[in-house]
This record gives C-alpha cells, structure tokens and sequence, in this order.
C-alpha cells in the first residue's frame, strides 16, 4: 500500500475505485466497504484508494471535547495495508478544506484530481459542508460517477460503529471490541525508560487495570493507567506495537 499525503503530485491512477471517510478503528463494518472497493476495483483492473482526513475533521473545527479516537493515523495505515488497499490518501483536514461544499468535493477533488471511476459508501455516510452530501446525492445522476451504497452491518446481531465500539473499550471488554473489530485492539508508541507509553491525547485507552497482551509479537501482561500503557522495562526506549 502506498501513502499518499494531499492532492499534489498525485499519480495517474487507472480505474481508480475509492471510498472516503474517517475509518476510526477499522473495524468489521468498515472492512465490508473496503473489501467491496477491492473487489471492484481488481474486477475492472483498475486501483483501490481510500481517502481518510488528518487531523481528524473535529479537532479542526474545534469540536473536540470528549473525542476519542480507535487509531491513530499510523495505527490506521497499519491496519489497511492488511486489508489490500492500493493507496492511502491523507487529506489534510484544514479551515480551507473544511469549507468545501459536497459538490465541489465530488467535482474538483474525487472527480477532477483523482479520476475516481465507482465510489463505495457506507449506508449513513455524509460529507462536504455541513455534511450536505450522501448517497442519495451521489446516486441522482449529477455526477458520472458509479455508486455503490454498503447496507449496515451486525456481529451477532449487535450495531457495528466506532461509536459502540469505543463505549466497549471504556468498559474493558477487549474480547469484545476485537470481535466487533475484527482484530485486537492496536497502541503504536515508543516506551520510555520505565517502559510506560503515553499516547497521544486523542486516543482511547481501556479501563485502567491489568491485560493479557502482546508486545512486538512476545506475550505480555501490560497495565493501563493515567498515564499510558507500562509495557514493561524490558521494552524501555522502544517503539512498540501493543496489540489487547
């Protein structure tokens, strides 16, 4: 997977298929639309994009009380390199941007950059402006691009979205969040010399307390506190890739 950050020096795509949108946590209902853009990409030989935001659109529309987030930037490319996306498109999520209407987005951006061909969105997907833009926009003939619309998804009949998933995280339930995720729940951060990580202040960590890990592939005990994830003294002065 490549990344790519902005919309300047781009490359020639060839039958780009693309979907948009934050993608916090990657989780089971976010792997359905990616999947469905890979699969329709390949069928037409064409390339698979997804384009995320950075910084995430409400801390720059400072509405970022009380935001936690599933997965940092590099915590999400992580993830969606396992899922077989051809390119990672990082917009910088700026006052400027953040202004666009839906159409120009269409138009100028996922039209006129990037020569998008088919876009897959999930079913309560909004965007541009105010989010004036959705499905039923796209799917009303004003743009020539093919649209497919990906229906909600339940894990054992249960609402799959980052939001139920972070309420989960909170509670400690790490069995849980990975079965609705689909994968164990990722922190990437370097240790310092007490082997404790401190994250970034956006990101969501488990309940305090003690859980079965792994550290860098090895089997570890971690505990959560206050001030991060105390991986342990062996790992001191490393980046480590916790997976709960």
């Amino acid at each position: 997977m490549d990344i790519l950050h902005g919309f300047n020096n781009l490359p020639s795509f060839n039958h780009p298929v693309a979907t948009v949108g934050s993608y916090d946590g990657v989780h089971c209902g976010h792997r359905i639309i990616i999947d469905e853009v890979v699969r329709r990409a390949k069928a037409i030989g064409g390339e698979s994009i997804l384009l995320t935001f950075e910084p995430h659109p409400r801390i720059t529309l400072q509405q970022d009380e009380g935001l936690r987030l599933l997965t940092s930037l590099e915590e999400k490319a992580l993830l969606l390199e396992q899922c077989g996306i051809d390119y990672l498109l990082v917009i910088p999520f700026d006052l400027s941007f953040s202004r666009l209407s839906h159409e120009e987005f269409i138009s100028d951006y996922i039209i006129g950059r990037l020569g998008v061909e088919e876009l897959v969105v999930g079913y309560n997907h909004h965007f541009g402006h105010n989010k004036g833009g959705d499905y039923a926009y796209l799917s009303n003939g004003v743009s020539r691009l093919r649209v497919t619309e990906v229906k909600q998804h339940l894990v054992d009949k249960r609402k799959v979205s980052s939001t139920v998933i972070r309420h989960i995280i909170e509670q400690g339930d790490m069995p849980l969040a990975s079965q609705l995720t689909g994968h164990p729940y990722i922190i990437i951060g370097m240790a310092d010399e007490d082997g404790v990580v401190a994250t970034d202040r956006y990101k969501l960590l488990p309940a305090h307390g003690q859980y079965e890990a792994e550290v860098n592939g090895l089997p570890q005990s971690v505990v959560v506190r206050d001030c991060g994830v105390d991986v342990g003294r062996a790992f001191a002065m490393n980046k480590v890739t916790i997976k709960l």
